[in-house]
């Protein structure tokens, strides 16, 4: 029998608030249960394992951010909303860092095809409609902004910048720029026919 006051939700919301607390690894059901001062039993009816729970984390925490982008990008463009785009995730990052590394989580295809990651590609792609960019270029631009955000905040989230200058922030912005640049003179695609250099 459910516990009352429990439901799937509210699990999920408590254990994205531990995420962050604690860290997406160490979000169990026996953690879970604890916060709630009841047996792990009375989580079954709600969540079935500690992986399912983890599952609805990465769903809410990519809802969440798809939210927050979908809102930073509303009338924006060019530069404006590459540099909005990149804010959110860095933010949503430093804000809830247990939730943007389930947000990370590999999901079955099953579930992929439920959760907001759909969303997460549109709007990069229409981010990168700003820049003229098509076809395999659009998706090798794709794979090189998500490479760069998710690589830059990985390290700042680690400290790997806390102790050198410039600050972080200015190397920030300073990539945004080149990101924009680089987006705006995206080379052209070497000849398939021509012969390549000499290594």
């Amino acid at each position: 029998m459910a516990r009352a006051g429990l439901s799937a939700r509210r699990l999920t919301e408590a254990g994205a608030r531990l995420a962050d607390e604690v860290g997406f690894d160490q979000v169990t059901l026996s953690a879970l249960a604890r916060h709630f001062d009841v047996k792990v039993a009375s989580l079954y009816s709600h969540v079935r394992n500690s992986q399912d729970l983890k599952v609805k984390i990465a769903l809410y925490a990519l809802e969440e951010l798809a939210d927050r982008a979908a809102a930073a990008l509303a009338g924006r463009a060019g530069r404006d909303a590459l540099s909005a785009f990149a804010d959110v995730y860095r933010d949503y990052a430093h804000e809830h860092p247990g939730r943007y590394a389930a947000a990370r989580l590999r999901l079955s295809p099953e579930a992929a095809a439920a959760s907001a990651g759909g969303r997460h590609a549109q709007m990069t792609r229409a981010v990168l409609r700003g820049y003229d960019l098509t076809g395999a270029d659009q998706t090798h631009a794709v794979r090189l902004l998500g490479s760069v955000f998710h690589g830059y905040v990985s390290l700042e989230l680690a400290g790997g910048f806390s102790h050198s200058a410039p600050d972080s922030q200015v190397s920030w912005e300073r990539i945004v720029d080149a990101l924009d640049s680089l987006l705006r003179n995206w080379p052209e695609p070497p000849d398939a026919g021509s012969p390549r250099p000499p290594a």
